[in-house]
């Protein structure tokens, strides 16, 4: 029988969690608006499915803020 080991030995805490949520609100908001500024070609701007990945971007980078003064508390 194969013993698997477990990759992480300890849990990740609060603040590592906000930190990997902020950066990822901010990759995603940048992204989306990548996205539009490369398809310049086309007209009509950001759309809604747009304005609701953009506000869930902020919200997510948001979410990750309030969690990093929780300091090395387990999440």
């Amino acid at each position: 029988m194969v013993y698997c080991r477990p990759m992480l030995t300890q849990a990740l805490t609060k603040r590592q969690l906000g930190f990997l949520l902020f950066i990822g609100g901010v990759i995603g908001f940048a992204g989306i608006i990548a996205i539009d500024l490369v398809d310049v070609g086309r007209e009509g701007g950001i759309g809604p499915a747009q304005q609701i990945a953009l506000a869930l971007m902020i919200a997510l980078a948001f979410i990750g803020l309030t969690l990093l003064p929780l300091k090395d508390a387990p999440a």
